[in-house]
């Protein structure tokens, strides 16, 4: 199966990336970081965090945002996660390959991407009254792990 692409843009949270980098690992996502990172890749929190999983991860850094765009390509599927988002990501039928886009833990993707990508923005429900946002690394396990269900584990495919 195609891996999915978890793509985080400008995170700054170390041990937040680190768990991405385990989750990546265990489920043969590729891991995108979009700079600028707000630690440094020897951090070691980031190792401590990713424990020695780290060395399996296919990780691809980026300098910016249009050099990530030239890596995935022109037929690349993006799918932005936000709290700005209109639409459930319960809602989103995954594909195996799609970019799955998370912006930094303290303000969330750049401004320019909520009319840019507006379409493409999805939320993930939180019934709690005094809940902003879900930690990040959390957030990205959610949305992984419903693609994989609908494109590995669903019963429609026999898994």
């Amino acid at each position: 199966m195609t891996p999915f692409h978890i793509v985080l843009v400008a995170p700054e949270i170390p041990q937040n990336t680190g768990t991405i980098g385990r989750l990546a690992v265990a489920t043969d996502a590729v891991l995108h970081l979009v700079d600028p990172l707000g630690f440094s890749l020897e951090d070691k929190y980031l190792k401590r965090a990713g424990l020695d999983y780290w060395q399996f991860l296919e990780l691809r850094r980026h300098r910016n945002w249009e050099e990530f765009l030239e890596t995935a390509g022109e037929g690349a599927r993006l799918l932005f996660f936000s709290t700005h988002g209109e639409k459930s990501y319960f809602d989103e039928s995954y594909l195996p390959g799609d970019y799955l886009v998370f912006g930094r833990e303290s303000a969330g993707l750049p401004p320019e991407f909520y009319t840019r990508y507006r379409d493409l923005l999805r939320v993930i429900p939180m019934p709690g009254e005094h809940s902003r946002s879900l930690n990040l690394a959390n957030a990205v396990s959610i949305v992984l792990y419903e693609a994989l269900r609908q494109c590995v584990y669903s019963p429609r495919r026999g898994a």
